[in-house]
């Protein structure tokens, strides 16, 4: 009987307080993509590697909470040339700042299924406020599709020689795509 019951306050103690579905992104599924501007043309990148763990219940979006963590030498833009002056010191500087983390504590309903996160971006040592605007599909393999803006030179990414906007452009927009399964699978 003590077993039994050690068991079921193992259970109940591991389960989340907040009532939220925990999730985590499907390798297979999932994308994490950016666009920037370079001399007045667009382009588009990737990161390769990331993980995000989603606590969100579209019942009770205020207690979700969300943690993305990005491989910042995982960025692709398919162009071998900027992707080494990405990774390098004027611009992610992977070597100190390998990885850049968000955080979300505070879900918004926005109507239907669209929502906002508002979370903290932590990009070479830098902690800023940005936003997430996301809609979610449920099902037992929800879908997360999102997108956010930020500025770059906020976190000192592209500064010195770099900084000029005429040449590289301020603003980077995130977009995400994210195929969820529960989390432990």
């Amino acid at each position: 009987m003590n077993v039994l019951r050690i068991a079921l306050t193992t259970v109940v103690l591991a389960a989340p307080a907040s009532g939220t579905a925990g999730w985590h992104a499907d390798g297979k599924g999932s994308r994490l993509a950016f666009t920037g501007v370079s001399q007045g043309a667009a382009f588009n990148g990737t990161f390769k590697t990331f993980d995000a763990k989603i606590d969100f219940d579209p019942a009770n979006p205020a207690a979700g909470k969300f943690f993305v963590s990005v491989s910042l030498a995982s960025a692709d833009t398919a162009n071998a040339e900027r992707d080494d002056t990405l990774h390098g010191k004027d611009f992610f500087d992977v070597g100190k700042f390998p990885t850049a983390t968000w955080t979300a504590t505070k879900i918004r309903a926005l109507g239907g299924n669209r929502y906002a996160a508002d979370g903290t971006l932590d990009l070479r040592g830098v902690r800023k406020p940005v936003t997430l605007s996301f809609t979610w599909t449920p099902g037992a393999a929800p879908t997360l599709v999102g997108e956010a803006s930020l500025k770059r030179l906020d976190y000192n990414v592209g500064g010195g020689q770099w900084a000029d906007t005429t040449v590289i452009g301020d603003a980077v927009k995130v977009r995400t795509q994210l195929s969820l399964a529960p989390a432990g699978k």
